[in-house]
């Protein structure tokens, strides 16, 4: 069972690919500048059409790098090009974050497995002295909060002190 509605999308798709065909044909036959905004323009659909279609956009990127018939080389945007070494640049960067993680990750690994495999090994009683260091950090923040009420409390008493020194030296 065939829905109308989908018929139709499919038909509008197929009209708007030629033309965009069409246009790459006599953009490159024109021997111009060939860019994905001037084809959209030229086929009257939206860029995102193009970038939505990975064949037709492979086809703007090859008509815009093909030399024209006459000797010449097909005119490429100062923009676009740009816009190539951004993209081209970030793409970079996010490969070499990656390639560290991945180093990061193998490097672990493979100390891991010199280590088990060296014999040594982790100590048997890691756990007990994990358990054992952090039973120690919660004593030594308790203790600084008790510190610190202390030091609190010795302030409030030399607080008061003074003020009955005062009270007492100032008497008529």
């Amino acid at each position: 069972m065939t829905n109308p509605m989908i018929d139709g999308k499919r038909a509008d798709s197929a009209r708007r690919r030629e033309r965009v065909l069409k246009a790459i044909d006599t953009a490159v036959k024109a021997g111009g500048d060939i860019t994905v905004s001037g084809l959209a323009r030229a086929a009257r659909v939206d860029r995102t059409f193009l970038y939505r279609h990975p064949d037709l956009l492979e086809r703007v990127h090859t008509a815009a790098s093909t030399p024209v018939e006459n000797g010449r080389m097909a005119a490429v945007s100062r923009a676009s090009l740009q816009a190539d070494l951004a993209n081209a640049l970030e793409a970079n960067k996010r490969l070499v974050a990656r390639i560290r993680q991945l180093e990061k990750r193998l490097s672990s690994q493979l100390g891991e497995s010199v280590w088990a495999e060296s014999g040594l090994g982790a100590p048997v009683d890691i756990d007990q002295l994990q358990r054992r260091i952090s039973l120690l950090e919660q004593d030594l923040a308790d203790t600084r909060g008790d510190l610190e009420e202390r030091t609190e409390e010795l302030e409030a008493a030399r607080a008061a002190n003074r003020e009955l020194t005062r009270s007492l030296n100032h008497r008529p």
